[in-house]
């Protein structure tokens, strides 16, 4: 380990807003240096399922000492569920949503006090902080969140956030603490995010199934092959998979937040990654096409896609290298069902998200107008609107290349 990273374990990547570590917004501290360490629920639980208190009580003395190198960690959990099921005597995770939310909110107690017991040995006091979907979708109350965050980390307090699984359904919920951690690392403009996983980085191929499958130490560029080496949840505890960490990877890259993924259980992952050594993959992006905004970074994250725009190659490059709004004559089609003020993904012609943003059109709208100029939206009176109105404004949407 290079002990001089210690001081500037991150030189050379940028803020996740304004691409300058010295230059935060106003509302974080200037001092402050988050970091956002995600624990999946099979890295926390042993394998009965139970929760595995050496192991916090291991990341408890990790984040101590990042903690002590001027790092402001905040950490992101799974296993609420499993806590919960470890309480309440239930051997077998039951199928209906009644129960899951009752094992959460059972679970979320005890979980809270498990972290608590293992960082008060530290001196570190530690908040629970539970979020969903509705919390995030809202501008205001996604505002909120990142302040009391940002207090939090002021006051030297290590925040545990999960998702609120006791009230969360299909609608509003993350669906895995991947996307949740992402979002929390955007809200405080984390210098890094590092997913404690089962499994120790991204491979060329699914190392379980294929012999000679090499790790990838590092991606720059998350294209249509890392997606294609993403294979599906490697564990029957958590709920996400390689591709909602790539995914997660994607909008951190775009925002200037590099990415590790790395092995829990491996000897001082935390602390490793932290300073910049060599464990895991790491997804550093090289630069930005333009400007991120905390906007678009809520946009990214803050609420599900509701539908889709597949766009030419035109459109493609326009938005990806020009920093351009989308408009009509570069789409070919829409998919899904979409209001206006939505959010929805961009697509190129393969299927691949380039990027996402806010709709100014409905999708029957949409339909209308798409693939159809100036021109001929003028002379339509249906869709006269198209002609001087962009279908995403470039300050609506983020672009993931």
């Amino acid at each position: 380990m290079d002990e001089a990273k210690i001081d500037n374990p991150a030189a050379g990547e940028g803020c996740g807003v304004c691409g300058n570590h010295g230059a935060r917004e106003a509302h974080l501290a200037a001092h402050l240096r988050p970091l956002v360490v995600k624990i999946g629920s099979s890295t926390l639980t042993t394998s009965e399922s139970k929760i595995d208190y050496a192991f916090l009580d291991d990341v408890a003395r990790q984040v101590t000492r990042v903690r002590e190198a001027g790092f402001s960690p905040i950490i992101v959990t799974s296993a609420a569920i499993a806590c919960g099921l470890e309480a309440l005597g239930i051997e077998r995770r039951p199928t209906d949503m009644p129960s899951l939310q009752a094992a959460a909110s059972v679970g979320q107690s005890a979980l809270s006090a498990g972290y608590a017991r293992a960082f008060a040995q530290h001196g570190i006091t530690t908040s629970l902080v539970l979020l969903t979907r509705r919390d995030t979708a809202d501008r205001t109350a996604y505002l909120h969140a990142r302040d009391t965050l940002s207090r939090l980390l002021e006051m030297g307090v290590v925040p545990i956030v999960n998702e609120n699984d006791t009230v969360s359904v299909e609608q509003i919920r993350f669906g895995d603490n991947d996307t949740l951690a992402a979002l929390v690392a955007c809200l405080v403009e984390a210098e890094l995010m590092v997913i404690l996983s089962d499994i120790d980085g991204l491979y060329d191929a699914n190392p379980t199934k294929v012999e000679g499958a090499h790790l990838i130490e590092c991606v720059e560029r998350i294209d249509e092959s890392i997606m294609g080496v993403a294979g599906d949840a490697g564990s029957v505890v958590g709920s996400g998979g390689m591709i909602t960490k790539i995914k997660a990877a994607r909008v951190l890259m775009a925002a200037g937040i590099p990415m590790t993924i790395c092995l829990g259980h491996a000897p001082d992952a935390i602390v490793h990654a932290a300073f910049g050594d060599r464990i895991g993959t790491r997804f550093a992006a090289s630069e930005r096409p333009h400007e991120i905004t905390p906007r678009k970074l809520w946009i990214a994250l803050g609420d599900s896609a509701r539908g889709a725009l597949i766009v030419d190659d035109g459109a493609k490059n326009a938005l990806l290298h020009r920093g351009s709004s989308l408009l009509s004559v570069g789409i070919s089609r829409v998919e899904g069902r979409f209001n206006d003020d939505d959010i929805v993904d961009v697509k190129d012609a393969t299927g691949h998200v380039i990027a996402r943003g806010r709709t100014a059109f409905s999708s029957d709208e949409v339909e209308l107008a798409c693939g159809r100029t100036r021109e001929e939206l003028e002379r339509n009176r249906l869709l006269a609107a198209f002609a001087d109105k962009p279908v995403i404004h470039r300050d609506e949407l983020i672009a993931f290349e």
